[in-house]
């Protein structure tokens, strides 16, 4: 997209919201246009009119993250609407701690239940909020009925078996903490995931050492494997997906591998 069809997108989705507010209860004179006026916008968000008047034409003016952020309160716009407003400024909304619920919607914790291989969802904080009787039999030390530690990274990382049933732990370890960072830069002012953080930077040094080191990854699929104290090594192929309703939620899906 270019940076002048982005600007237009901008203009076009400020303006149509400002038209879509209530008329002020104090509203003076005949209104030619619907919702407020853009003098009415620009006194709230702290702004000047001229500039409110370019930013709607898709001229080329900057629009800071704080000017956003009182647009985005004067718009009163919604959590996923605020979100557009900073995408299309092509800004990072510093306020992302409210954008997702904490608590997850019952359909979602149904997900699991849903897949034949194993399968577990999830949180923020990485912390498996629902599974199958698959994944829970393949992680027994983690999602079995006798585990009471349900975060993927104190398992790992606090939980000597893990290193026993996680076939390659070093570069499985590595890899979790940087695609954790990816996750952790999102929300830099989550006090939760700060607490996650230091309490791993405290009790295990093979995180400490891994989170020093700054690395940045996506949580992708690929092969894992796992070295079962029943079944022996078993191979599969993981896929991550992202729950749209709720971002901060992945589900983990395990097809095996023969």
């Amino acid at each position: 997209m270019s940076d002048s069809n982005r600007r237009r997108l901008l203009g076009a989705f400020i303006r149509t919201h400002r038209e879509h507010l209530p008329t002020p209860a104090k509203s003076i004179g005949r209104r030619r246009t619907p919702g407020w006026r853009r003098e009415e916008l620009a006194d709230a968000a702290g702004v000047s009119v001229t500039w409110l008047t370019w930013l709607e034409q898709g001229r080329k003016v900057q629009a800071s993250v704080t000017t956003l952020n009182r647009l985005a309160q004067a718009l009163s716009l919604s959590p996923a609407e605020r979100a557009s407003l900073f995408d299309l400024a092509g800004r990072r909304d510093p306020d992302t701690t409210a954008e997702v619920p904490m608590d997850l919607l019952p359909q979602l914790l149904e997900l699991p239940s849903q897949f034949n291989g194993p399968a577990y969802l999830i949180d923020r904080l990485w912390t498996a909020r629902a599974w199958n009787c698959q994944a829970a039999k393949l992680f027994v030390d983690w999602l079995g009925a006798d585990s009471s530690e349900r975060n993927l990274l104190n398992y790992v990382f606090l939980n000597a078996k893990a290193q026993q049933f996680i076939v390659d732990w070093p570069e499985r370890a590595q890899r979790l903490v940087a695609e954790f960072r990816a996750d952790y830069h999102r929300r830099p002012l989550d006090s939760d995931l700060q607490r996650l953080v230091e309490q791993l930077l405290t009790q295990s040094p093979a995180f400490a050492h891994y989170w020093q080191q700054q690395a940045v990854l996506l949580r992708e699929g690929g092969e894992r494997r796992f070295n079962h104290s029943q079944f022996g090594i078993l191979s599969y192929r993981q896929t991550t997906l992202v729950v749209a309703m709720q971002p901060d939620c992945k589900l983990v899906c395990l097809a095996a591998i023969d």
